[in-house]
């Protein structure tokens, strides 16, 4: 299945190295779309990219640069509805009725929206269906509009060329081991032991105290490509350049971190029960930390334990109800607790102690994923 990610219309801090990433992880090609941007403002967005990614980029305005640049494609649209002479690149276009697919079969691909629901515009309605989709020539057609990963092997049974994704392509990785820490040390070799997700928590800290750790891990999780969230810390994340937040049940509602975040960070609730899963997946979270396992000396106000048992009840429950979210376990959890977790059909894991307390922080990391993995 190949893969387009939409850039979103505004600029946000990293979007260089998050293109990169996409492009270095077997995405086909980024499409630099930013409606209101300057030539000025696309030129430096452009500049701050290696030049071995250019070929994998094009554009939706200011056309000369892709020559300029030496840009691989092109995306015509109302504001824009011709290429510029001389154009030799890729040609695509956005059609929104079946009918527009024959009409421009000879540019190089299409984007044929909504074919489902849309996620960054609400209200944007899909008006196809599956039956009427499967009798049509899809073969140079990219699905956008609504598209997830888990919708991918439904939109590949249609016989789409590819999925196109706006907000959901730019959500960071969430890898199946994530770190909770307060502290800067040992951190790198936690990361050389392969973990790439780390959520900053510090809850009795000042904002102030939390920015300078914030500022000092956040260069080291760069360095590894690893995902970095704050717990709580809503009003940091932009700011300091994280990748999401986590949510307690106290902390501020996941639609209202949604509203000041926008759709590309991550937003983990925190869960106990059944009602806690469903409703953290009712209002927007992108997975939920579920616990706790058992006691843990690391948090305070515990929920009541879990167990296995626990996960097992409620990971059968999220399944009858078709509850399409991750969901981590936390709390208390030691490296002998692992394949019996594993087997509940958890998602993945958040651990603090178990590794904070350790000797050897990156070989316990590496047995963590050996074992988790295996």
């Amino acid at each position: 299945m190949k893969l387009i990610a939409i850039t979103t219309p505004d600029f946000r801090q990293g979007e260089d190295l998050a293109i990169c990433r996409l492009l270095d992880s077997g995405w086909k090609r980024v499409h630099i779309r930013k409606p209101e941007a300057s030539a000025e403002q696309i030129s430096n967005l452009i500049e701050s990219i290696p030049k071995k990614y250019h070929r994998f980029l094009s554009l939706h305005d200011h056309f000369p640069l892709a020559i300029k640049y030496g840009l691989g494609g092109i995306h015509l649209n109302a504001r824009n509805p011709l290429p510029p002479s001389g154009w030799e690149g890729l040609i695509s276009r956005s059609c929104h009725a079946i009918e527009e697919i024959e009409d421009f079969s000879y540019l190089d691909y299409l984007f044929l929206s909504p074919v489902y629901d849309s996620i960054s515009k609400p209200g944007y309605k899909s008006h196809f269906n599956s039956n009427t989709l499967k009798n049509v020539n899809l073969t140079n057609v990219y699905a956008l509009g609504g598209v997830t990963f888990s919708r991918l092997s439904e939109i590949e049974a249609l016989g789409f060329k590819g999925a196109a994704m706006l907000s959901e392509a730019w959500k960071p990785r969430m890898e199946t081991l994530q770190y909770i820490t307060h502290t800067d040390r040992d951190l790198e070799a936690v990361l050389q032991g392969g973990c790439r997700w780390v959520q900053l928590r510090m809850k009795d800290a000042t904002d102030r105290q939390f920015t300078e750790m914030a500022e000092r891990i956040y260069p080291i999780c760069r360095k590894y490509n690893a995902t970095l969230i704050f717990d709580d810390r809503v009003n940091l994340v932009n700011e300091l350049g994280a990748d999401g937040v986590h949510l307690g049940k106290k902390d501020m509602p996941v639609k209202e971190a949604r509203k000041i975040l926008g759709p590309t960070k991550i937003i983990g609730a925190t869960a106990n029960t059944e009602e806690d899963l469903l409703s953290a997946y009712e209002s927007g979270a992108d997975y939920v930390g579920l616990g706790p396992f058992r006691f843990t000396t690391t948090k305070k106000g515990l929920a009541p334990i879990l167990g296995c048992e626990g996960y097992r009840r409620i990971m059968e429950y999220r399944k009858r109800h078709g509850i399409d979210i991750p969901v981590v376990a936390i709390g208390g959890i030691l490296l002998e607790d692992l394949i019996d977790l594993h087997q509940t059909g958890l998602d993945g894991i958040a651990v603090s102690g178990l590794i904070l307390n350790s000797n050897d922080k990156e070989q316990t990391t590496k047995e963590i994923i050996r074992l988790w993995k295996n």
